[in-house]
């Protein structure tokens, strides 16, 4: 008997249509079950984020307690004066003393905050040999602490100095790293260290959310790093970037705003809002 091409002629092509009807359907259901609107409007299929801080130096008191709430939360430990006087003390979060003159005027009188500037284009990532430094699929510029091998290409490359050599194993006075944050990793002697703009905080946001199936949205962020739910003025803001809608974005389109050696094009995505007192 002759076979018509368009008929099945295997149980394997039967039962392929019939699986590829079935899911079919299925998907079809459950599209109109949802209505569409299953995912959130503010999030959208392959859509990354832009993590980035804005820092309003009008409301800066330059108080110093983003530099010792971000030490504190990250597990970096008091050198003392004695240490101190022999190394360059570590701080994520720093003072920017300007410099007249220099390419720091352009923030105005006064010192600054500073943590890293999580660029867009990090000189940092091009250099390192081993990947231990890299840019998250979040914008976040982080650190493996387990692979880096010391060798510090990493902070001759970054423009802004915002990277630390640790040269001694961690110590607590007593002894005592009990209070240490279990959520951050202690880094060991012969790593380089830097702001991770508290990315276990970020992960930790959207892990709930993702288990309460509920969006994230732009208000659990604005103060979610140490640094900005510390500050008393609330002159440090974070935010998502590729969120037009967020706090952060248009505080970016601020005629203050203005970028630490933005000729560099690192595209940092930390701003400033500059001072006008």
């Amino acid at each position: 008997m002759s076979k018509s091409p368009g008929k099945l002629t295997t149980r394997r092509q039967v039962l392929t249509l019939a699986a590829a009807s079935t899911a079919g359907a299925a998907l079809s259901k459950a599209a109109k079950a949802a209505g569409h609107s299953a995912m959130p409007s503010s999030v959208r299929a392959g859509e990354r984020h832009r993590f980035g801080m804005a820092i309003d130096l009008d409301r800066c008191l330059r108080c110093q307690a983003c530099v010792v709430a971000c030490a504190a939360e990250n597990n970096v430990p008091p050198l003392g004066e004695a240490r101190s006087a022999l190394t360059r003390p570590i701080h994520w979060m720093d003072m920017l003393i300007p410099h007249a003159g220099s390419a720091d005027s352009e923030l105005g009188p006064g010192p600054a905050p500073i943590p890293c500037m999580h660029c867009e284009r990090p000189e940092c990532v091009k250099v390192c040999p081993v990947g231990a430094t890299y840019q998250a699929d979040d914008g976040v510029v982080t650190q493996i602490w387990d692979r880096c091998v010391g060798c510090r290409y990493c902070m001759a490359a970054c423009p802004y100095g915002r990277r630390y050599f640790n040269w001694t194993p961690p110590a607590w006075p007593g002894a005592d790293p009990s209070s240490a944050n279990p959520d951050v990793a202690i880094r060991p002697a012969g790593v380089v260290e830097k702001c991770t703009l508290c990315q276990h905080r970020i992960r930790a946001v959207f892990e709930r959310a993702r288990l309460d199936d509920e969006p994230v949205v732009d208000a659990a962020l604005q103060r979610l790093p140490a640094c900005a739910a510390t500050c008393p003025t609330r002159a440090i803001t974070f935010g998502d970037l590729a969120d037009p809608a967020s706090a952060l974005s248009k505080l970016a389109k601020d005629p203050r705003a203005v970028h630490l050696l933005a000729r560099l094009g690192t595209g940092p995505k930390v701003f400033y809002l500059r001072g006008r007192r």
